[in-house]
């Protein structure tokens, strides 16, 4: 008799899905072209994943549920100072809602007027999607 049974890694492949379902990590690959220029995933060890060696922004890498404002050797904003001392984690939706609308969105977490150092803004939330879902396969 013949047994299917999910292998332990394709079932893990399985419950991560969800962090990844609304977004294209192959379209965020191309849409992060619009981030380079103040951003870079670089890895622990120092190799650069995507984008160049843009310090305007910080570092991307480990994004993915980590506290905001916790990039060691980067200014941030106060506004992100207050959203990290809150303990703010970052998720797709956090992430998808900063991006399009950076201070719009600090205002939100914090409760009051926030300014934030990133200007740009992406106008497309399929873009942001994607571009958290190719962010991920880099952590």
């Amino acid at each position: 008799m013949f047994h299917r049974t999910v292998p332990p890694l394709a079932a893990l492949l399985l419950l991560a899905a969800p962090a990844l379902a609304d977004g294209d990590p192959a379209a965020g690959e191309k849409a992060f072209r619009q981030c380079q220029a103040c951003h870079v995933v670089r890895n622990d060890a120092g190799e650069v994943l995507a984008g160049r060696t843009a310090k305007t922004g910080p570092n991307l890498y480990g994004l993915h549920g980590r506290v905001m404002g916790a990039e060691q050797d980067f200014a941030y904003s106060e506004a992100f100072g207050e959203a990290h001392g809150n303990g703010h984690v970052w998720d797709e939706e956090s992430f998808v809602a900063y991006v399009q609308d950076p201070a719009g969105y600090l205002e939100e977490v914090i409760g009051h007027k926030a300014r934030s150092k990133m200007t740009f803004r992406l106008r497309k939330e399929q873009d942001a999607r994607d571009i958290w879902a190719f962010i991920g396969t880099l952590d």
